[in-house]
């Protein structure tokens, strides 16, 4: 069996490579990253992509037919992977995360991929606090990110077949230890917060519903999508991942934190604008059609995970949101280098210096 792990280098992927990796152990595995975020490394003290046995670094949206040749699955997780981000460059997220994403399925379903598995996001749901969303709820996407989500699995589905399996993981909001963290998740932004400074400091009133998932978790309902028989859910499949206990406001999360750390303050902003991004999710689908793949990791193991992990490397960054933890700031910090382009294509400078 041969898997192709598009973003790779990013915060989840090394997590997904090590459960393929586990649960595959026979299996070729091959990365393909543009390599933004290759530097931005937790510790040193093993390099993640040791574990795949072929590392591509590669523009998602350029990827060669030659690549995918012989490839059983893909596990699609290469995007410009936040709000943020989604903010700053509007166009290239809709470039990469939906026209990118639409021409990798097509060049896979070509070449005879036979497994096609699409990191979504519960983000489409956007404004909805009357009740949890289902798979069958309206999509009210307020952004960039969440729209380029919605479109490529409009535009994914018509592809599906009985020969090329389609399904989109609508994952809640990650959170947990990775070898590459990002500090630009809510619950990892709070912890770190807490242990450098005893202090969390919430950015909105805190009343907006946040659904959460612990990288692990994601990586096993990707294991679970790569082989689930296509009777469950069909030749294409939308499922929302993730458990009903993680429907959680933001101030909660917040006071979960403050338990697990002590003499940490949470400060709320009651001034701040009401942020319209809140949303709960029924997980009903995601429990009939994987029961053996449910959330094994709560939100305390995950608070004590994140405080260990950042105990281990020394961290007290108190300014952490200007930090290389943060995917905006990393991209920002290399356009002013000269390396990117507006269109997040590495310059003939990068390129040069990557080869001296």
């Amino acid at each position: 069996m041969k898997i192709l792990v598009t973003g790779n280098m990013g915060y989840v992927g090394p997590i997904v490579v090590k459960q393929l990796r586990s649960s595959y152990p026979e299996a070729i595995i091959l990365g393909l990253d543009i390599g933004y975020f290759a530097h931005c490394l937790t510790t040193e003290a093993i390099l993640p992509e040791c574990r795949v046995d072929i590392q591509y670094f590669n523009d998602v949206r350029q990827t060669s037919h030659e690549i995918l040749e012989g490839v059983d699955a893909i596990v699609h997780l290469a995007a410009i992977s936040n709000d943020p981000m989604g903010n700053r460059f509007e166009e290239v997220t809709l470039d990469v995360n939906h026209r990118g994403s639409v021409e990798l399925a097509k060049k896979a379903k070509d070449v005879g991929v036979h497994a096609f598995v699409y990191a979504s996001s519960c983000s489409m749901y956007g404004a909805a606090e009357d009740s949890a969303r289902t798979e069958e709820s309206m999509l009210n996407p307020l952004t960039a990110y969440a729209k380029s989500k919605v479109y490529t699995e409009r535009d994914i589905k018509p592809l599906a077949s009985k020969e090329f399996k389609v399904t989109s993981l609508r994952f809640s909001t990650a959170c947990g230890m990775t070898d590459r963290l990002r500090l630009d998740l809510v619950l990892n932004d709070f912890v770190a917060g807490a242990v450098a400074s005893k202090n969390i400091t919430i950015l909105s009133d805190g009343t907006p519903w946040r659904p959460l998932i612990n990288v692990k978790d994601m990586a096993r309902a990707i294991d679970w999508a790569i082989s689930r028989d296509i009777n469950e859910g069909g030749e294409f499949l939308a499922v929302n991942v993730g458990s009903d206990e993680w429907n959680y406001q933001v101030k909660d999360l917040a006071g979960a934190v403050a338990k697990v750390i002590n003499g940490v303050d949470v400060s709320l902003n009651k001034d701040a604008q009401p942020d319209k991004r809140s949303y709960r999710v029924s997980f009903d689908l995601f429990k009939k059609l994987a029961p053996n793949h449910q959330p094994k990791t709560d939100l305390i193991t995950s608070i004590k995970e994140l405080n260990d992990g950042l105990g281990a490397i020394k961290f007290n960054d108190k300014d952490f949101r200007n930090s290389k933890f943060i995917r905006l700031k990393v991209l920002s910090d290399l356009m002013n280098n000269g390396f990117l382009t507006e269109k997040l294509t590495w310059t003939k400078y990068a390129q040069s210096a990557r080869r001296s």
